[in-house]
This record gives structure tokens, C-alpha cells and sequence, in this order.
């Protein structure tokens, strides 16, 4: 089974939704028969490396509000994501462009690291305020999860996977994504948005059914079967 999850690693739903697809994950018993694969998408592909504003005083800039109200959404935010073990340091986040952190991450999952990465890249901007932006940390993030520094110095100097970047982000156009986190599963059920672990398994059990359905078994499959086996049906049972 495939799991496409198409996030931002400055979208503070995105990391929350990690966590719960996480526990759902847990929770699903073919877990093991599971790829995630992790999809580009940019919430301000025109960002500069490093925005001077702070997250307070952008939020309240890009939707009109006072920065007393945005610091109260980001604490009703910074809850949630306590809830699920998370902490979110919004007063030393430094947001940027995005870009390149989606080119290491599509570096990474060619060596088996794209969830580690993703893992690295939302626990330095959430928590340790490193400029997601940043070639450094990039840099610093790519050494922890144990990518080879020359390969990663090559990418970042050149337009590596810059082309799988914007297939990713083509490809949620297409499909109708406008907000992130977005799932899916098997290329056929859609789940938007940071939802809660069960209705992210429901999904997965769905989705597994879908593609695995029941085969019944009969005489015509094995020869010891006799169709004619007594069962029970609508409440009652022949004795």
C-alpha cells in the first residue's frame, strides 16, 4: 500500500499530522505492507530564505488581525501539538523558503531517509529555531539523518531534484490539494487536514480492503469444502 502525504515543513498541521498518521501507522495491522512517500508543497513559494518578521507578526500581516490574536491561534496550536508531543517554540522560528528543504528531502528518500529528513527539517524549525531557509541547516539536518556531505553539497549547488519538487506540487494541483496536511492512500481515498489517529486508520483499513478484497472460499477452490455447510443467518440457527 502507498501513502502519498503531501506537507510543508513550516506548516505547523503538517507536523501535528505526522504524529497522528504516526499512530494510526501503529495501530494498522499490515504497517508493515506500507510505503509513505513524502510530496513537495510550498505555503509561500515566493518566501526569502529568511523572513525578519516573526511568526506572530506575520500571521498577523497576512490575515489582518491583531498580533494579541495571532498569538493566541498559535498558542491554541502549540496545545495540540502538545497533546501529541510536539513543542512548538514560536518565538524562536525563523520561517523562510522552502524550497530546497523539499530538494533534501527527495535526496534523502533516495537513500531511505526521506521520513528521517522530514523528521529533522520540522524539529529544527518548530523546536530548535534553525532558518528552515538556510543552507546551514540544510546542511547541519542532511549530517544528522547521515547523508553523505559532498553528495548534498553537489545538490544544493546545483537544481537537483528541483524537477521532482514541482512534479510533486503539479501533481496536488491536479488532484485539488489547496491545503496541507493531505493524504493518499493507494492513489484512491483522499483524508485532508491533521486528522485524529482513527479516522486516519479507518482510512488505511479502508483503503487495504479496497485493494484486498475477500475471496471466498468454495468447493471449486478446495476440494474438501462442502457447500452445503450449516451456519446461522438473519438470527436464527438450524439445530
Amino acid at each position: 500500500m502507498l501513502v502519498e502525504i503531501w506537507s510543508d515543513v513550516v506548516c505547523p498541521w503538517c507536523y501535528i499530522g505526522k504524529r497522528q498518521f504516526e499512530a494510526a501507522l501503529a495501530s494498522f495491522a499490515h504497517r508493515d505492507d506500507v510505503t509513505v512517500e513524502w510530496r513537495s508543497f510550498e505555503l509561500d513559494p515566493n518566501a526569502p530564505a529568511r523572513r525578519q518578521l516573526s511568526t506572530n507578526q506575520q500571521l498577523a500581516k497576512k490575515y489582518g488581525m491583531s498580533e494579541e490574536q495571532a498569538q493566541a491561534a498559535t498558542a491554541r496550536v502549540t496545545g495540540v501539538a502538545t497533546e501529541v508531543g510536539l513543542d512548538f517554540r514560536w518565538d524562536v522560528a525563523k520561517s523562510g523558503n522552502t524550497f530546497d528543504a523539499h530538494r533534501l528531502i527527495h535526496l534523502a528518500a533516495t537513500h531511505g531517509l526521506g521520513d528521517a529528513t522530514k523528521e529533522a527539517l520540522m524539529a529544527a524549525y518548530f523546536t530548535h529555531g534553525a532558518p528552515i531557509g538556510e543552507r546551514a541547516t540544510l546542511e547541519k539536518v542532511a549530517a544528522e539523518v547521515g547523508l553523505d556531505a559532498e553528495e548534498v553539497t553537489t545538490a544544493m549547488d546545483g537544481a537537483a531534484f528541483a524537477d521532482d519538487v514541482r512534479h510533486d506540487e503539479q501533481m496536488a494541483g491536479t488532484l485539488g490539494i489547496s491545503a496541507v496536511p493531505f493524504f493518499v492512500i493507494d492513489q484512491a481515498i483522499g483524508v485532508p487536514g491533521a486528522q485524529t489517529p482513527d479516522v486516519l486508520l479507518s482510512a488505511l483499513e479502508q483503503a487495504w480492503s479496497k485493494s484486498h478484497p475477500l475471496t471466498m472460499v468454495n468447493s471449486a477452490l478446495v476440494d474438501d469444502i462442502d457447500d452445503s455447510g450449516e451456519a446461522c443467518s438473519d438470527g436464527t440457527c438450524a439445530v
